[in-house]
């Protein structure tokens, strides 16, 4: 395909910034059919560099268009290819840390891709390994995988990628939360040393930034948001109320017909599924979506919420960044998270696209500090709303929350950064043991299971 042919028709497809990056005519025609106008910063800044070949370090949360910005300049580069993949092998890989996100980015390949003649495959954990095999073997352009399935397929002679062209990891900090590092590690070394490397992370500790480095040759660095920040458009509010009070004003404030789609965020999954059973007896349509959950339940589940058929999806954590959904109206964190890093990442679940959200936190007496945490991290203060029935006597100021000491309490169960990471989507490496294996056993490198290693776009945004 000739790089001329971009300049189709320009003036009906109206998307002057997007033909300047460089892309290939079908892929600005998808664009026209998913409604976009103009490339958000991140696009802008990303694609010319990553379309003449380069290596990439983005800094960048959910929400900003990261997604479209690795996608366009992947499918642009395989478009322009004569051959396709070969049998076991890939043209690019996507590493993502959960089901959901990896399930995202594919629609995302499937959508801008849509007028080419491009592959497209995911491979997660929860699901059988079969129709999987035989997808692989029949060769892919572009594989969008977890690592610990990814591992799974590569041990059984799979997939092979000493040919991959291009290799990207979304969300790599959650990556390391879960995990992961070190089967990132062992993923990376298949790989061959000529290759183009992309790397995005909504922030960059120490350890990310040694795997970026070991990953990425000469890199462009595009940061287009600041670390922890949280969306402009998201209205930000917090009830103080005791715990045994939560749910019932839950129920009053979901009951209102202007929360209309509803995102629920609780610490762990049997505190999702108590919520969830609160809300259908109180009448309201609601689902629960974590890592007991099969990968079937979670799909229909995040379906019906997507539909509008199920006004509430009660969530942990471990879809705080694999979600994306139009119009949320709501966030809703039933229970502060233990990371602050991780109620930015809650709330940018809504207000996206241009949209406006609102983004509602309960607080009881031992999340005081956690409301502390995540003030100091957002650097704002986050509203009170002191008028409503549920309100605690003698409830503090804000401003006076740090009077009382939290109570000193273990991290509940399920609550580890790990605790929701689904079956088969373990890493296959130090402290992890694959399904059917009983609980508790020593992996060969003797690490206790769950250790972590190394320690301690427009109108419309992909």
């Amino acid at each position: 395909m000739e790089r001329g042919a971009q300049l189709f028709n320009i003036e009906r497809l109206n998307l002057t910034d997007f033909i300047s990056l460089g892309l290939a005519e079908p892929l600005l025609r998808a664009l026209t059919a998913e409604g976009y106008t103009n490339p958000t910063p991140i696009q802008s800044r990303s694609v010319p560099s990553l379309l003449e070949g380069r290596d990439l370090l983005g800094i960048a949360q959910t929400g900003t268009g990261k997604t479209a910005a690795f996608a366009l300049p992947i499918l642009d580069r395989l478009a322009r290819r004569p051959e396709r993949a070969q049998p076991r092998y890939c043209g690019a890989l996507v590493l993502a840390p959960t089901r959901e996100l990896a399930a995202q980015i594919a629609e995302s390949f499937h959508a801008y891709g849509r007028f080419l003649k491009v592959s497209v495959a995911v491979v997660v954990g929860g699901v059988k390994h079969g129709p999987q095999t035989k997808t692989l073997h029949r060769g892919v352009d572009i594989l969008v995988a977890t690592p610990g399935r990814l591992l799974d397929h590569m041990e059984m002679n799979n997939i092979r990628l000493d040919k991959t062209e291009v290799v990207g990891l979304d969300e790599a900090d959650h990556m390391l939360d879960l995990g992961f590092l070190v089967p990132i590690r062992k993923i990376l070394k298949r790989l061959p040393q000529k290759r183009q490397s992309l790397f995005f992370s909504a922030t960059m500790p120490k350890l990310i930034g040694e795997l970026a480095s070991e990953m990425l040759n000469d890199p462009v660095r595009v940061e287009v948001t600041p670390v922890a920040t949280t969306a402009e458009k998201v209205r930000q509010q917090v009830y103080y109320v005791d715990a045994s009070k939560k749910r019932d004003l839950l129920v009053d404030l979901v009951s209102k017909p202007e929360f209309s789609r509803t995102l629920v965020f609780t610490r762990t999954k049997h505190g999702a599924d108590r919520v969830c059973r609160h809300l259908e007896a109180a009448g309201l349509s609601s689902a629960a979506i974590h890592g007991n959950k099969s990968q079937s339940q979670r799909e229909r589940a995040l379906a019906t919420f997507k539909k509008g058929q199920t006004r509430v999806l009660v969530a942990t954590d471990i879809a705080a960044r694999g979600i994306d959904v139009d119009l949320v109206s709501h966030v809703v964190n039933f229970e502060l998270p233990d990371v602050p890093e991780s109620y930015v990442h809650r709330i940018g679940r809504t207000a996206r696209a241009g949209a406006t959200g609102e983004a509602i936190s309960f607080c009881d007496h031992g999340e005081r500090k956690l409301l502390k945490e995540i003030e100091k991290v957002t650097r704002q203060k986050v509203p009170v709303v002191h008028d409503h029935p549920h309100a605690p006597t003698g409830e503090m100021s804000s401003e006076d929350s740090s009077l009382r000491a939290r109570p000193q309490r273990g991290r509940p169960q399920g609550n580890r950064p790990q605790g929701d990471r689904p079956q088969g989507d373990r890493p296959q490496g130090a402290g992890a043991r694959p399904q059917g294996h009983k609980p508790w056993v020593k992996s060969r490198s003797g690490a206790r299971p769950g250790a972590r290693p190394g320690g301690g776009a427009g109108r419309k945004v992909a």
